[in-house]
């Protein structure tokens, strides 16, 4: 009897602690200014860092989801290192150096920030 006990306690202490809604991976969607399929390699290449295990852009809706541990990594880094990749997003300017280097197709139409 105290064997089942203990095997329903261990049981009801596993269910309780896997359903927990803390968890570190979040999903987040942002805007991300490109032109092409070029771009999209690009754009996603530069998520591909410890923590992100999804990225993928839309070329027409111009949004890209990510999907990322929150021990190892901050939307903001990626957003950051989209930007230095060259391209605009919702937070940061891309880089200059790195955009002039972009193909011809992928050189969108930039926008001043407000």
């Amino acid at each position: 009897m105290k064997l089942k006990f203990f095997i329903l306690t261990i049981f009801s202490v596993l269910v309780i602690t896997s359903c927990n809604n803390n968890s570190p991976i979040k999903t987040a969607s942002f805007k991300v200014w490109g032109n092409c399929e070029k771009c999209k390699k690009t754009i996603e290449n530069s998520c591909a860092v410890d923590g992100v295990s999804e990225a993928k852009w839309n070329v027409d809706s111009k949004l890209i989801t990510v999907k990322f541990d929150t021990t190892k990594t901050t939307l903001t880094n990626v957003q950051q290192l989209i930007a230095k990749s060259g391209y605009d997003n919702e937070k940061f300017y891309g880089d200059d150096y790195a955009y002039n280097k972009l193909e011809e197709c992928c050189q969108y139409e930039r926008k001043p920030f407000e």
